[in-house]
């Protein structure tokens, strides 16, 4: 019995090994692959990384005065490229700062020749260093992370901190649209509009289930398929912020404050 302990134990680690092994192989290769598409984009001429000088000036980019759309967290940017295959009379920016994602984006539209579509590499808690006020007539927040641990709201796309950022580059009246499979994140905003007094243009509380998958909602990304799979409702919100602004929680307007006068 006990050789047979022995011999299970040499088993086991042997086992481990050899699976520690191949998780090394597997990130080795990951990491590689990950490399290989950050070089790639460093390339591409339709992608600005931490870009300095590009604020008020995304008409030079485009080569055109037409409006633009932001797609933030756009992951590997399906919304920014499908929007921009069927507007071509419309610009598209997908924002991430995730750049081995940005490249299947930025890869497609290069290929089919999409020069309305362009994106990002930024932090979205940045954004209005890239652009001037009512440079930006419409925003995408598509499958964001909901960010469901306790007291990670702040962190949220639809929170206000982040909406009194977008106030600052969108034009009056735009819209804000939110897609996602997060029953959370859906009340959260809706919340959020009715305390902030934003006015409310849609609300679809089962995109699939009420027939609403036409036009931009019919665009399937990555993970939105996955989450359709398992079963998931999928949510839909349009809105457009107040006049008078957003009202800004204490602690995050005395940071604004903080910035300003430095």
């Amino acid at each position: 019995m006990k050789s047979k302990k022995i011999f299970l134990g040499e088993f086991q680690k042997n086992q481990a090994g050899a699976i520690y092994q191949k998780h090394r192989i597997f990130a080795s290769f990951m990491g590689h692959k990950k490399l290989i598409k950050f070089q790639a984009i460093d390339g591409y001429p339709n992608v600005l990384q931490y870009p300095k000088d590009v604020k008020g000036k995304w008409n030079e980019v485009f080569k055109n005065h037409n409006p633009i759309t932001l797609e933030l967290a756009c992951g590997k940017g399906e919304y920014s490229v499908n929007l921009g295959r069927e507007h071509k009379d419309l610009n598209y920016i997908g924002v991430d700062i995730k750049g081995n994602r940005i490249y299947t984006g930025a890869k497609t539209a290069l290929n089919e020749n999409l020069q309305n579509v362009a994106f990002l590499r930024a932090q979205i808690g940045q954004i209005t260093s890239y652009f001037d006020p009512g440079e930006v007539s419409e925003i995408w927040i598509i499958f964001p992370d909901p960010f469901l641990k306790k007291g990670k709201e702040k962190n949220r796309l639809t929170h206000p901190r982040f909406l009194h950022q977008y106030q600052q580059l969108l034009k009056p009246g735009s819209r804000i649209n939110l897609k996602t499979d997060s029953k959370e994140l859906y009340e959260f905003t809706l919340e959020t509009i009715s305390g902030q007094e934003c006015s409310l243009h849609e609300n679809i509380a089962d995109v699939y289930g009420q027939g609403k998958a036409s036009g931009p909602l019919a665009i399937q990304t990555f993970y939105e398929k996955m989450h359709l799979e398992e079963g998931r409702t999928i949510y839909f919100l349009s809105f457009s912020l107040p006049s008078k602004g957003i009202t800004m929680p204490e602690r995050f307007a005395r940071h604004e404050q903080t910035i300003d006068r430095g």
